[in-house]
């Protein structure tokens, strides 16, 4: 199975071929400046050039369906269907936690892989590893601290772009139980959700949506002020 893996949850444009019979034929990863819509298909364009593949030769669509940033999870979704609605190829959806504690070979424990929502808050999920991932809590939207404060007894290994982002609060609460995966090990790979998809259900093309946990932090923010201006009154 030939499988065309897109991420565009979080700064890191990533787009890969996988074949589950050969491994990695591809793969490409960009930060992206500005927003996505503006490289992503010519990031598609260009993998398919260089391996000398198309669309015709894929036998799956894989795509991050978020948590992560609004806009980029809508885009990656958006283009990931437009490229299954023409050419009728399977789809399936990955949620970036699942795919984020991928990363993690060695080892065994608690994984926690962490991003970054802005003003210490983080979307996470609680993993357990030994053979594989067990993923033993839902996936959630909260404040850095009031995890911490949950996990501080155990040693944890901490993965994603919030743990980098937020390492020196981490390691304040957690000292030496705390783990922190370096950046260069914790971006997140399409090519680890192309690994996934094999294994995985085809999804409904029409029902697949972005996966956002809870409301972005303009939508917060928005909600903020208005309680404020309508406590004020």
């Amino acid at each position: 199975m030939l499988v065309l893996a897109i991420d565009t949850s979080t700064k890191i444009g990533s787009v890969s071929l996988y074949d589950d019979k050969i491994g990695v034929i591809g793969e490409l990863n960009l930060y992206i400046k500005v927003n996505h819509s503006a490289v992503i298909m010519n990031m598609i364009d260009n993998l398919f050039k260089m391996t000398k593949l198309s669309i015709k030769d894929v036998d799956r669509v894989a795509v991050s369906v978020g948590p992560g940033s609004f806009t980029g999870i809508r885009i990656g979704v958006a283009v990931a269907k437009g490229l299954c609605y023409g050419t009728k190829k399977s789809i399936v959806g990955i949620n970036e936690l699942d795919l984020l504690v991928q990363n993690i070979e060695a080892g065994e424990g608690i994984v926690i892989p962490l991003l970054d929502a802005r003003k210490e808050r983080v979307y996470y999920s609680i993993y357990e590893k030994k053979e594989g991932f067990k993923r033993v809590t839902e996936y959630k939207d909260g404040e850095l601290k009031t995890l911490l404060e949950e996990v501080k007894d155990k040693k944890v290994i901490f993965c994603g772009d919030g743990a980098t982002v937020y390492e020196k609060v981490i390691k304040d609460s957690m000292g030496e139980n705390a783990i922190i995966i370096s950046k260069g090990n914790s971006i997140p790979r399409s090519v680890l959700a192309a690994q996934l998809a094999v294994e995985m259900e085809e999804e409904n093309l029409y029902t697949l949506e972005p996966f956002y946990v809870n409301k972005s932090q303009a939508e917060r923010e928005k909600e903020e002020r208005e309680a404020k201006e309508k406590n004020s009154k």
